[in-house]
This record gives structure tokens, C-alpha cells and sequence, in this order.
């Protein structure tokens, strides 16, 4: 049999399982994986670790770590929160840069 005869023998030509995607009785795709909240209240680690960067910075630069070390390939909603601490630590840095350019170029340090 070739592979057109085997899909087309399931499910009007869909296969029940699709991976991660399941198949509705109405023929909508949904995705199950992606039905359950994220971790810390909801919002993820990365939104998380964005907010209480403000209080702490270091948070920005574990969610940028987070984010090279590839951890949104295990839920992909948590790329934007992991992308917004990147940015923010990579200001953060260029900041703390600047600021200590001026100084030493001050001589106050």
C-alpha cells in the first residue's frame, strides 16, 4: 500500500494523531500541549524574570541565559519573556557601561 491508500483510509484523510496536534471530532486541529498554563502565575519564567529584573537585575540576565540556552523549545509561548530579558540586560549592561566610562573619564573613581 502506498502512504496516500494508508491516510486515506483514517479519518476523512487525516491521521488521528499528528504528534502533538490531535484531531477534533469537528475536524478543528488543536494542540494539547499548549492547554495548560505556563509556570510561575501564568505568565512564565520569562515575563517573571522580566518583571523582577526591575528589582533585581540579575533576573534579566538568568532569562537571557535561559533564552541562548534554548529553554523555549520546551513550551515556545516563553520566547517573548525570555526575548524581553535580553533586551533588557543588554541595556542594563550598556548602561553600566556608559556610566562607568564617565566616571573613570571624571576621574571620580
Amino acid at each position: 500500500m502506498d502512504s496516500e491508500s494508508i491516510r486515506g483510509q483514517s479519518n476523512g484523510g487525516l491521521a488521528p494523531l499528528l504528534g502533538e496536534y490531535r484531531v477534533d471530532s469537528d475536524g478543528d486541529v488543536s494542540v494539547g500541549m499548549y492547554d495548560r498554563p505556563l509556570r510561575c502565575c501564568g505568565c512564565g519564567i520569562g515575563w517573571c524574570s522580566f518583571i523582577f529584573g526591575f528589582l533585581c537585575p540579575l533576573f534579566w540576565y538568568y532569562g537571557t541565559f535561559l533564552f541562548f540556552a534554548e529553554h523555549y523549545r520546551h513550551d515556545p509561548r516563553e520566547r517573548p519573556g525570555l526575548a524581553a530579558c535580553a533586551i533588557a540586560a543588554l541595556v542594563c549592561t550598556v548602561a553600566a557601561a556608559i556610566t562607568l566610562i564617565v566616571l573613570l573619564a571624571d576621574g571620580k573613581l
